[in-house]
């Protein structure tokens, strides 16, 4: 079974993850930071903007990939991860900013909305449909149908 829409996902994280990481690489050349934030600000914004890409993203990657799987509507899926991948670059750009800064703030409850709303779309999936069938064949071209064995 492919899963288009958490590929995608995927590949932008990936692909979002290495943009990070190249952030905070610039910063730290810019300011001779080898290890960890030197004290220098900047250098710790950029690491905290790649910190909490991190803490977050796992979270919506599983959502999206077992919705998916669940057969949720591809079409709010897609919407989702769209907007995950523009709320993440929102708050990278934003980290940068004194603060408040407007897309920290858009990145942050961007990310938090679309978590609580895939959540509550998990949970509703979860127990929604009935539970399924289980057939064992009878006979040539005939079946039966065998309610909820749970086991």
């Amino acid at each position: 079974m492919v899963l288009p829409v958490t590929l995608t996902l995927a590949g932008a994280a990936a692909l979002l993850h290495i943009w990070l990481g190249m952030r905070v690489a610039q910063v730290r050349a810019q300011f001779k930071v080898s290890v960890g934030d030197g004290g220098n600000e900047a250098v710790l914004r950029r690491m905290r903007a790649h910190a909490n890409y991190h803490e977050n993203m796992p979270i919506v990657l599983i959502l999206v990939g077992l919705l998916e799987v669940a057969g949720a509507d591809n079409r709010i899926l897609w919407g989702a991860v769209i907007l995950f991948v523009l709320v993440r670059i929102a708050h990278g750009f934003g980290m940068d900013r004194p603060s408040p800064s407007r897309f920290r703030s858009i990145g942050a409850m961007g990310t938090a909305i679309l978590q609580v709303a895939l959540a509550a779309w998990a949970l509703s999936y979860a127990y929604r449909a009935p539970p399924p069938r289980h057939e064992i064949q009878v006979g040539p071209g005939r079946s039966a149908a065998m309610i909820n064995r749970s086991s």
